[in-house]
């Protein structure tokens, strides 16, 4: 019997990489700006940021990732109170699919964090070039590099593209176009309101508490969140706890008792039914499959500059 092979489709391909930085900056950081003819992201690692595009202005906090289209004006302004942390990858890619990503700032997951870890310690490996040089325009090879180096950081990249597209793609066809100055409101407001969430993960907040403490009217906020985040804001904060639950497993810190405590949990039994529900694991059986890529990734991040 004759075989017939099938031809794999890729819908995010990456075809070059620009460059790759892990900056450390200090408070007063002023980058004037700059457009250029291929993708680029910024992820703020710590601290916050101020980025100025060709229509619009968007205070960046830990967590947050913009992206720039070609030929899109971009400049960077640090708060001069906290000194920021900021991973920039700049990449050519004509797919398609890139579409999605024009004028977009996402949350990144622990996940995506991940992936974006995998690229900064492959670079460090694949490239003799200093991450931290905000002038390097060529990635030198280095030599002796580790075999797949180089892939590993596009499928990384492809990955994580992959991912933030699965997440949004459908919500956004939805949206309808608004003005620059509604989406920067709307986005202030999502940003306070994950800020507050955030503040509050040890504790049981619930829709009402939001929305009084924000002072904002629960039927826009779950339509904002639904847009921008694809759930509703207490799902998007449960996530938010598990999320940091799978840290705490993975850092191996606390017990299965004291990361429900933590997490504002009633009990340890309403923790684990609930970690089983957003992840289709049990704590124990979570700890048990992540136990090696905890161990490669505490090393990748250690490796980070």
């Amino acid at each position: 019997m004759g075989y017939e092979s099938t031809l794999l489709t890729q819908d995010i391909i990456v075809e070059k990489l620009v460059t790759v930085h892990y900056f450390e900056y200090t408070s007063k950081f002023y980058f004037p700006g700059e457009t250029h003819d291929f993708w680029e992201f910024l992820y703020v690692d710590k601290g916050e940021v101020t980025v100025h595009t060709d229509d619009s202005c968007h205070v960046l906090k830990s967590g947050d990732i913009i992206f720039h289209k070609p030929m899109e004006f971009h400049n960077v302004v640090a708060n001069g109170i906290v000194a920021p942390n900021l991973v920039v990858v700049a990449f050519e890619c004509h797919s398609p699919a890139m579409a999605y990503f024009e004028k977009k700032i996402l949350r990144v997951s622990d996940s995506e964090k991940n992936l974006l870890a995998s690229i900064i310690s492959e670079a460090l490996d694949a490239f003799s070039s200093p991450l931290n040089d905000p002038y390097l325009n060529r990635l030198e090879r280095r030599e002796g590099a580790s075999f797949g180096a180089e892939q590993m950081i596009k499928l990384s990249l492809e990955r994580m593209l992959i991912q933030f597209y699965r997440k949004g793609a459908t919500d956004w066809a939805r949206v309808r176009p608004t003005s620059s100055i509604k989406e920067q409101t709307d986005l202030d407001i999502l940003n306070k309101v994950i800020m507050y969430l955030e503040a509050n993960i040890n504790k049981d907040v619930t829709m009402k508490d939001v929305c009084r403490d924000n002072q904002v009217s629960s039927s826009f906020l779950q339509k904002l969140f639904r847009q921008r985040k694809g759930t509703g804001v207490i799902e998007y904060y449960h996530k938010m706890k598990i999320d940091m639950a799978k840290r705490y497993i993975r850092e191996d810190t606390y017990n299965f008792t004291e990361i429900s405590e933590l997490l504002g949990y009633s009990s340890i039994h309403y923790f684990s039914r609930y970690f089983k529900k957003v992840t289709g694991m049990t704590p124990s059986e979570y700890a048990t499959s992540v136990k090696n890529r905890s161990e490669i990734s505490r090393e990748r991040l250690s490796s980070l500059p």
